[in-house]
């Protein structure tokens, strides 16, 4: 099927020229990037947020704009991957997952170090939820866990790191977990809550982007947080980072999906261990991996 622009009349009545091509070139461009495939639905998306980015830089035409990033500038590229990534999270989000972290938890006392990776951890609230349950989970403070939380997006990490988030965000935790675990202030668009400093301080962030060639992240992990990531790559793509990860969880440990995401098609690395929560297949745990 050919793509058509969906408002062949209406281009100048825009901003931007914004052509069928120009898409195609922003879809090719992300892809290699960041793994990330745009349907053809993504049109007006992809048009509205590189609006942006356009206006920031001053730059008139999407062909500049991308001539821009195809010459290699670095910050712009960042801005780029930033504008187009989506970031949808919110604190124990598919709670089950909480609850079988903390079992998993539960089996690992005794443990003198224990590693998790939250790998999509946008602006936070699920690696903040993680260390939450390791709190919770141990009775301490100062367990000894190691929360490593990364994200492709700089913008998202940097609010992430603050750890600052207004009110509603937080509205659905009960009133118990709130006192405890969260300050409240008032800023200038309203009421604000900030994460503790003592759960803070048990989650690393950094910046990564699952297709670099190599991860800032070291074997074991006990566990992978990767939750409604998978849904943005194409199946060669999702092969690829689950085997990059197979190798680097312990022959026990864990790999929690997000509830629309199936990995059938990785049964050499992964199999179904309960809900959307995947255990290394038999060869991978006993060391004898292809």
């Amino acid at each position: 099927m050919v793509l058509r622009d969906p408002h062949p009349d209406g281009q100048f009545d825009r901003e931007f020229h914004f052509t069928i091509k120009d898409f195609e070139r922003v879809r090719d461009l992300i892809r290699e990037r960041a793994g990330i495939f745009l349907g053809d639905s993504k049109y007006d998306l992809v048009y509205g947020r590189l609006s942006r980015r356009l206006r920031a830089t001053g730059i008139r035409t999407f062909s500049d704009y991308l001539k821009l990033l195809e010459r290699g500038d670095q910050r712009e590229w960042e801005a780029f991957t930033n504008a187009l990534t989506t970031n949808h999270t919110a604190f124990f989000r598919e709670p089950h997952h909480f609850e079988l972290l903390s079992e998993q938890l539960r089996g690992l006392k005794g443990k003198s170090s224990i590693v998790l990776w939250c790998s999509a951890a946008s602006t936070g609230e699920e690696a903040y939820s993680m260390a939450i349950t390791v709190v919770e989970t141990f009775a301490t403070w100062s367990p000894a866990v190691t929360i490593i939380a990364s994200d492709i997006d700089t913008e998202v990490l940097e609010t992430a790191k603050r750890g600052i988030y207004p009110a509603e965000r937080v509205s659905r935790i009960d009133s118990q977990r709130l006192e405890r675990y969260f300050v409240k202030s008032m800023g200038e668009s309203g009421p604000l809550v900030q994460v503790k400093e003592e759960i803070r301080r048990l989650v690393s962030f950094r910046q990564v982007n699952l297709l670099q060639p190599q991860w800032p992240v070291r074997a074991p992990l006990d566990a992978i947080f990767c939750r409604n990531v998978m849904i943005y790559f194409d199946r060669d793509t999702q092969l690829k980072v689950l085997r990059r990860f197979a190798p680097l969880l312990h022959p026990d440990g864990l790999l929690y999906a997000g509830h629309s995401e199936r990995f059938s098609h990785a049964e050499d690395c992964f199999r179904l261990r309960g809900k959307t929560v995947y255990e290394l297949a038999p060869a991978w745990r006993k060391g004898k991996a292809p």
